[in-house]
C-alpha cells in the first residue's frame, strides 16, 4: 500500500514537493495580484495537474506563507511576506537550528562575495548609527 506521501510526490513528478512550492511562490512573489490555483499552473508553465497545485497551495495556505480570498468559485493566492522577508526568516531558522552561531556567522561571512561583505558591514553601520540616534 502506497503512503499518502508516496501519493503526492507521484502527482508533482519529478519535483520535490519543496521545488513546487518554491515554484509556486515565485508566481506569487512575481504577479501584482492575488492568482487562482489555474493563474498559477500558467505562470509556472508546468507539466502537473491542477490539483496538484490547488492542493500545494492549500497547504502552504495551512502553514500560514500564504493568504486567500474568494475571486469566483475560486481562491486566489498572495505571500503573507516578500521574498527578502521570507529569505531572512530561512536564514534565521537555519542559524537558530545551527549550533554555534559564531563560528557559523564567521563560515557564512568568508563565503560571500567582497561586494557582499562590505553590503553587510554598512547595514551593520546604519543600524548602529540608528540605534545610538
Amino acid at each position: 500500500m502506497r503512503t499518502a506521501r508516496a501519493v503526492a510526490d507521484e502527482q508533482v513528478g519529478r519535483r520535490s514537493r519543496g521545488q513546487l512550492e518554491a515554484e509556486i511562490l515565485g508566481a506569487l512573489w512575481a504577479a501584482d495580484h492575488p492568482l487562482t490555483p489555474g493563474d498559477v499552473l500558467e505562470a509556472i508553465g508546468a507539466d502537473i495537474a491542477y490539483v496538484t497545485v490547488l492542493s500545494t497551495l492549500i497547504r502552504l495556505h495551512e502553514r500560514g506563507v500564504v493568504e486567500r480570498e474568494k475571486q469566483g468559485r475560486a481562491h486566489a493566492y498572495h505571500p503573507v511576506r516578500s521574498r527578502a522577508e521570507t529569505a531572512a526568516a530561512d536564514m534565521q531558522a537555519l542559524l537558530d537550528n545551527a549550533g554555534d552561531r559564531s563560528t557559523v556567522l564567521q563560515q557564512f561571512l568568508e563565503l560571500l562575495p567582497s561586494s557582499d561583505q562590505e553590503t553587510l558591514r554598512s547595514l551593520v553601520r546604519r543600524r548602529r548609527s540608528a540605534k545610538n540616534a
